[in-house]
């Protein structure tokens, strides 16, 4: 477990460069990131590289004993190549190129940028790839960022076209896969298609899918063309990305997978005034961010990193981003780099050394404020550096694996299926997955986030929010596993390419659940379809959406919950349960402390404050609320970090006997 921090060292006058370095090792630093945004020092015109200033900035942190996070710059090219090469700036869905002027401002498909990226990056790493001060490195920053994945240029339909004739083969195979016979929309030829935008009502859903399916792809072959060059020059050095939070424009999980790191930027302040999370929540949580947001994010980023994962960029104080930017109650710096340690990461750096006093991000705050002093979050960070090195001397199991015995299944797919034909204007796929992961959060589990395909062995619980395309073979890996798995509504609904089922859903969950959704049915806001847990006294509400089950004669299914006017809404079959709609907040919560205790499970309720994380033979207790908590059962000497009497936003960590 290590410390790190984001360092832009053309941003300061160099006399101040020693000074940066010799306090952030006195903090507790020990990895510094560095020129993400630095394509026009390096390269101030064509071919002409200024390399004198970064090889200098580099030996400082070096000889301070830091170590590099290096990066590639292709996140803000210059405006000389912007001006050379126009078909760079991505195209919205009107037509319009987005401008120069703020980052981000490239088309994943323009094979000008893709050349030119190619250039910057071997340039880069040539110079810097056996450096001894470089230890890792970073391709670009935040891809996607800005609604920047996808571009309907003329470059990325030529592409799109040829991703579709490596896909389908024939014309006559996408007609048929698209449904084209409907409406007319039968293509001769591949040359034909364009992108799904423009149209004078809905375009085809199965064509608006595989575009975004394509745009994704695009992201990972961009992606795996830097993390290749760096490779080549600088072997043995861990490759990260910093992904974004509850970002689900691209699948995260391709990417990752030619990394060795992912990582992720944390900013749960500005994340909670931006997500659909109800006023009152909001407010309760408004200078700590809600108890499950970035551990959700450090699970989906741990569940795809090779290495442990990072968080690149930890919030250390207000940002400038959100509409309303509130300051983090004291405490939170550190209960976050902590809450980060115990879900499993190898680094959090914080973003950034020094509050910029110009430009987009002065309001953005830093360890230190823009005349140089340390900040109430670089205190923090300056405490969490303590407090690592005295867990480190006292635990030799400080950094082992998180090792979880419930899943949650999360599909990036499954966001854009349900983005394209939601039936259900607020059916939204990334709230529904954090609501049943929140759930399991306040049950006191530890959670792996997984894709589809991932293995299921050695989980006691899977939950599988809406899922409406699984795997051909995912029935029967439920069936190997053991586990008892939790299907949310719409699971099953859809073939790959967008059709129903020939049998109607679940489709390939048939064999689990031997069912048929004959009827579905979106619900407004305001309504609420009353469900009572049979033979319990557990009562709550679906909300919505309402799949209509036939359960047929002389079903062997268990109808384990109904709606008022008797339709299933919750059924069982042997270990695999289907919920028919989305429960409130507390059934769901009590339906699967109810599942995970037949699972062989304790659930243990800890409210909407309170939460407990394991590493290893270490327990984590982090307090988000505004009283004092308790632990109970635990021997004064087995703490590591704090003691029994949890302060509000205080951190506590003790042995596990």
């Amino acid at each position: 477990m290590r410390l790190g921090v984001c360092y832009y060292p053309e941003h300061w006058p160099e006399s101040l460069w020693e000074d940066d370095a010799r306090r952030m090792k006195a903090l507790g630093i020990e990895q510094v990131r560095i020129a993400e945004f630095a394509w026009s020092r390096i390269e101030p015109a064509p071919g002409e590289y200024d390399w004198a200033w970064l090889d200098r900035a580099i030996d400082v942190l070096g000889n301070a004993g830091l170590k590099v996070v290096m990066c590639t710059p292709t996140a803000t090219p210059p405006k000389w190549l912007i001006d050379r090469h126009p078909d760079i700036l991505p195209v919205d869905a009107d037509g319009k190129p987005r401008g120069f002027g703020s980052r981000r401002h490239y088309d994943f498909s323009s094979p000008s940028y893709f050349e030119a990226s190619r250039t910057i990056c071997t340039a880069v790493a040539a110079r810097y790839g056996k450096h001894p001060a470089v230890a890792y490195w970073q391709t670009d920053n935040e891809y996607g960022c800005h609604n920047t994945v996808v571009s309907y240029s003329p470059a990325a339909v030529a592409r799109f076209r040829e991703w579709l004739k490596a896909r389908y083969a024939t014309i006559d195979a996408l007609n048929r896969a698209w449904g084209n016979v409907f409406w007319s929309m039968e293509y001769r030829s591949f040359d034909e298609i364009d992108a799904p935008v423009g149209t004078v009502t809905e375009a085809n859903p199965s064509h608006r899918l595989d575009y975004r399916r394509f745009a994704s792809d695009e992201v990972a072959r961009y992606n795996r063309m830097q993390v290749d060059i760096i490779r080549a020059h600088s072997p043995g050095r861990p490759v990260a990305h910093n992904f974004m939070q509850l970002f689900t424009e691209f699948d995260h999980y391709k990417v990752a997978a030619d990394l060795d790191v992912a990582t992720w930027d944390s900013y749960p302040l500005g994340a909670l005034d931006q997500q659909w999370f109800a006023p009152e929540l909001k407010a309760q949580f408004l200078r700590t961010g809600h108890p499950d947001f970035a551990t959700f994010n450090h699970d989906v980023y741990r569940g795809m990193s090779k290495l442990p994962f990072w968080v690149m960029e930890q919030q250390p104080g207000p940002v400038n981003w959100a509409q309303w930017n509130p300051a983090p109650l004291p405490g939170m710096v550190r209960l976050w780099s902590w809450e980060a340690f115990a879900h499993g990461a190898g680094c959090v750096s914080y973003f950034r050394w020094r509050q910029a006093p110009f430009a987009q991000e002065q309001m953005h705050a830093g360890l230190n404020t823009p005349d140089n002093r340390l900040d109430i979050g670089g205190h923090e960070a300056a405490r969490v550096a303590e407090e690592i090195r005295a867990v480190a001397a006292a635990h030799a199991d400080a950094d082992a694996a998180v090792h979880a015995k419930v899943a949650l299944v999360y599909d990036y797919e499954a966001k854009w299926l349900f983005e394209i034909h939601p039936q259900g204007a607020d059916f939204h796929y990334p709230r529904f997955a954090f609501e049943y992961y929140s759930a399991l959060r306040a049950l006191g589990f530890d959670v792996d986030v997984i894709p589809a395909s991932a293995s299921l062995d050695g989980y006691a619980l899977v939950v599988v929010p809406p899922l409406p395309v699984v795997p051909d073979d995912f029935a029967a890996r439920v069936a190997a596993s053991g586990a008892h798995v939790v299907f949310g509504p719409r699971s099953g609904s859809k073939t790959r390419d967008l059709q129903i089922p020939a049998q109607l859903p679940p489709g390939p969950l048939a064999s689990l659940l031997p069912m048929r959704v004959w009827r579905v049915e979106s619900l407004r806001p305001n309504i609420a379809e009353r469900v009572h847990v049979d033979a319990t006294t557990i009562e709550g509400h679906g909300r919505r959406w309402r799949d209509l089950i036939d359960v047929g004669s002389g079903s062997t299914l268990d109808v384990r919950a109904r709606f008022a006017d008797g339709h299933p809404a919750y059924v069982r079959h042997g270990s695999a349960h289907y919920f028919a709609t989305l429960f409130d907040d507390r059934l769901t919560e009590q339906l699967f402390a109810r599942i995970a205790t037949e699972a062989g499970l304790a659930p243990r309720v800890l409210g909407d404050s309170l939460r407990v994380s394991r590493r290893g033979a270490l327990t984590y207790v982090f307090n988000y609320g505004e009283r004092v908590h308790a632990i109970d059962g635990v021997d004064a000497a087995d703490f590591v970090i704090g003691s029994r009497e949890v302060e509000p936003q205080g951190v506590a960590a003790y042995r596990t006997r």
